[in-house]
């Protein structure tokens, strides 16, 4: 029954869903699945391993970021062990790095391949021994870690390999 184009529970019946539309479109609201479309163009057209890179090699030259985007599509992982969908897999030694150097207040955080190749090839070379010899070597590590940090040093090995090449 319906009174007034009132409907049962109290509802207007006809068009109400009409101008409700009406209504988002005209406030320029976007519906769910047009932000979920442009979340994920967005997300593609974001290159994790170069913005991985701008946070530990700000200052760092031209090759040396080459050496490093190279490396990171060949392994599918970069040194900060963000994989290629933008996660963080783990911590890994150069986001150790930053985080020492921001508490100890030494230097730039965004700056730990410095300006140079060979401080590039120091840094990594740094990040390696740090991953082979923990602090807490008795610490008890999830299979999915160790996996990652396979694929971290991994990472470090190819790009010393081809910072090598560049001296």
């Amino acid at each position: 029954m319906s009174i007034s184009g009132i409907g049962t529970a109290g509802y207007p019946m006809a068009g109400y869903t009409a101008r409700k539309a009406e209504r988002s479109t005209e406030s320029g609201t976007v519906g769910f699945m047009e932000t979920v479309a442009e979340k994920a163009a967005q997300d593609k057209a974001t290159d994790y391993d170069e913005k991985a890179f701008a946070s530990v090699g700000a200052n760092a030259p031209e090759e040396v970021k080459q050496a490093w985007m190279d490396a990171a599509k060949e392994i599918g992982m970069n040194g900060l062990g963000m994989s290629g969908n933008g996660m963080l897999t783990h911590l890994s030694q150069m986001m150790v790095q930053r985080a020492e150097n921001w508490m100890n207040g030494i230097g730039e955080t965004n700056d730990i391949l410095g300006s140079t190749v060979q401080s590039a090839i120091r840094a990594t070379e740094q990040a390696l021994y740090d991953l082979d010899h923990p602090l807490s070597p008795d610490s008890v590590k999830s299979i999915e870690v160790q996996r990652q940090q396979v694929k971290e040093r991994a990472f470090y090995q190819l790009f010393l390999d081809k910072l090598g090449a560049l001296v």
